[in-house]
């Protein structure tokens, strides 16, 4: 087995309302890459939020108590603080520098994963500006999945991915936050493993692996590879979504 994962060249600096589809089709083609049934396109958060037009400007927040207090013990601008509380669900952990949250869409990450870097101020007309996640990451994926199977008139998997950080380790990893054609979990309770024992407890994060891979590709700087292009997923492809990779909160023993 082979996994072949190309970034697609001359994405351009992505802005409000710009069509994914036909910036992904373009590079198809610069890129002589052929859709097929099986393949996988990822894409990095960012752009998805660029495109949808997720930026706010911090000038226009006006923080609420609850934001001026945590910003003091977190030493955080309190106006993003007070768009990390309304795009988060419960404030899990916070330490100078960082609040971890629940985001509203579900998984745990830190400051709410709204974004500073390489945010072109200009493009809402102020320097103080930032990036919120997609408001739904799961549906941008279907219909850009959806668009590209109705062109291509083949079968593919559509995931959007971020950088997390990990309970356990240093650094952040590729994330899937949004799902639609794949699998986010594999269950292999029940398969036999190579010397015939039936698996008990091995369920398979394989949208998290394949978002991880990915991750190397796409980079975290100015690489400039915000799209990819996967062929040799080994797993099967059917409907999924983030929700499957959600540990529920009474099984979260970080809480």
């Amino acid at each position: 087995m082979s996994l072949i994962i190309t970034p697609l060249t001359g994405i351009p600096i992505i802005t409000v309302g710009d069509d994914l589809v036909e910036i992904i089709n373009n590079a198809l083609r610069t890129d002589q890459i052929s859709l097929t049934n099986g393949d996988i396109i990822i894409i990095a958060q960012k752009i998805i939020s660029k495109s949808e037009g997720r930026f706010v400007k911090l000038s226009e927040i006006e923080p609420s108590l609850k934001a001026r207090k945590l910003a003091l013990s977190t030493e955080k601008d309190p106006r993003l603080v007070e768009l990390i509380l309304q795009e988060s669900k419960e404030i899990i952990r916070i330490r100078p520098g960082a609040i971890i949250v629940e985001h509203r869409l579900g998984f745990v990450c830190a400051n709410a994963g709204i974004d500073h870097s390489n945010v072109i101020a200009e493009s809402v007309g102020s320097e103080e500006t930032v990036l919120l996640l997609p408001n739904n990451p799961d549906l941008s994926a279907q219909t850009l999945k959806e668009n590209l199977e109705g062109i291509h008139g083949v079968r593919i998997g559509v995931m959007i991915i971020d950088s997390h950080g990990r309970a356990w380790r240093l650094g952040t990893i590729g994330t899937a936050i949004g799902i639609s054609g794949l699998p986010g979990l594999v269950d292999l309770r029940g398969e036999p493993d190579m010397f015939g024992w039936k698996l008990k407890i091995t369920e398979v994060g394989a949208a998290d692996e394949l978002a991880a891979a990915a991750s190397l590709v796409i980079g975290q700087a100015s690489e400039g590879t915000p799209i990819v292009h996967v062929r040799g997923f080994p797993y099967e492809l059917r409907d999924g979504s983030l929700s499957e990779l959600l540990r529920p909160k009474e099984q979260d023993l970080f809480r």
